[in-house]
């Protein structure tokens, strides 16, 4: 009989995982300032000085200020919670939602499957940033709409895994076994399938988590997202463009945030399909 690793085993081989290490790091680093942004800045994100306007990088103003004088680093921070929070919120609605009717999908098949399956078809045929830029676009540049969108864009993906995931399972003996006993097939889809789906479905969530920042980067860019004077990053880059060749640091330095948050969240997503490989 397997004896399955105790969590502290489990923890400890996660951690000897170098891609796993640093981007977990770097990302707790970033969830500590979404959380606490008041601990690393005394600047207002949102107060504006004239006489401060377009003012490069220096000890009063470590990332500059921006065309009305708002601190630019006081922006980023603050913008941390605001994008991270937009952004695991949609990909968390995307995954529940998409996993859950793929599992369904996968597990009954039949006339539930042709179904979604086709709608699915529909809604892969766009690219995500066009789907983003129809639905911001038809519904308004408002934060619940930009939410629904990116709840929308990558919902097929989680279905499809999901879907995938759910099709080997049932083939498994143990499900055969299950029912064998007189287990209903929502029983086991809920006890059973889905757990052993779910690994596959977290792993996805991180590994999708950067390509959605920079859809929610690229919306707030075009002016689709958060609207001022709410610090969010993509924003922080469209008031930026304008000035691109004489103050750069209103644009490089949320860029470099978006950057650095793609990279953590893209080793932890590494690590754990390599984690997940090896299983």
């Amino acid at each position: 009989m397997r004896v399955s690793a105790s969590p502290a085993a489990h923890l400890s081989r996660l951690w000897r995982s170098p891609d796993l290490l640093v981007g977990s790091i770097l990302l707790a680093v970033l969830v500590l300032v979404a959380l606490f942004p008041f601990l690393f800045t005394a600047h207002s994100p949102v107060a504006i000085s004239v006489p401060d306007a377009l003012q490069a990088p220096s000890a009063a103003h470590w990332f500059g200020t921006d065309d009305v004088g708002r601190d630019i680093y006081a922006r980023v921070v603050y913008g941390a919670r605001v994008t991270l929070s937009i952004c695991a919120g949609s990909l968390l609605i995307s995954a529940i939602i998409g996993g859950g009717l793929g599992l369904a999908s996968g597990f009954f098949g039949g006339w539930l499957d042709q179904v979604l399956g086709r709608l699915i078809d529909v809604m892969l045929s766009f690219p995500p940033i066009i789907l983003g830029v129809i639905i911001t676009g038809v519904l308004g540049p408002q934060t619940g709409n930009l939410i629904l969108a990116l709840s929308i864009v990558y919902l097929p993906v989680f279905f499809r895994i999901a879907r995938a995931g759910a099709m080997s399972e049932t083939g498994q003996t143990y499900v055969e076994a299950a029912r064998s006993i007189g287990l209903s097939d929502g029983r086991i889809l809920r006890r059973h399938v889905t757990r052993n789906v779910t690994p596959l479905i977290l792993t996805q969530y991180m590994i999708l988590f950067p390509l959605i920042l920079q859809i929610q980067a690229a919306l707030g860019f075009l002016g689709l997202g958060v609207q001022p004077p709410t610090p969010d990053w993509g924003a922080i880059l469209e008031g930026g463009k304008d000035y691109i060749l004489f103050a750069p640091w209103i644009s490089i330095f949320p860029g470099v945030a978006v950057l650095v948050t793609a990279l953590a969240l893209m080793l932890i997503g590494r690590g754990l399909q390599r984690r997940l490989d090896s299983r």
